[in-house]
């Protein structure tokens, strides 16, 4: 998985963040300004699993209001043939 980030070539260790005793991060201040984020936007958590394991290897977050259009061109083929 290393080789594979090294040649995106936009992915980076920006900042490093502790789970606290109820299982919440807080994002540091220059990491919510670069990518926008104000309070209350809601992000989605997309998980990333090896193979034939269990364990999740990856966790992306990716503002919520930028799924909406990918997950609608996806799904709306899907529908209308289910529904005709």
């Amino acid at each position: 998985m290393a080789d594979y980030m090294n040649n995106i070539g936009c992915c980076k260790v920006d900042a490093i963040v502790t789970l606290d005793s109820k299982g919440q991060i807080v994002l540091p201040k220059d990491i919510r300004e670069k990518a926008g984020l104000k309070p209350s936007d809601k992000l989605a958590i997309v998980c990333c699993q090896d193979s034939g394991k269990a364990e999740v290897c990856c966790l992306i977050m990716v503002k919520a209001e930028k799924l909406e259009e990918p997950v609608k061109k996806a799904l709306e083929p899907i529908l209308k043939e289910i529904f005709k």
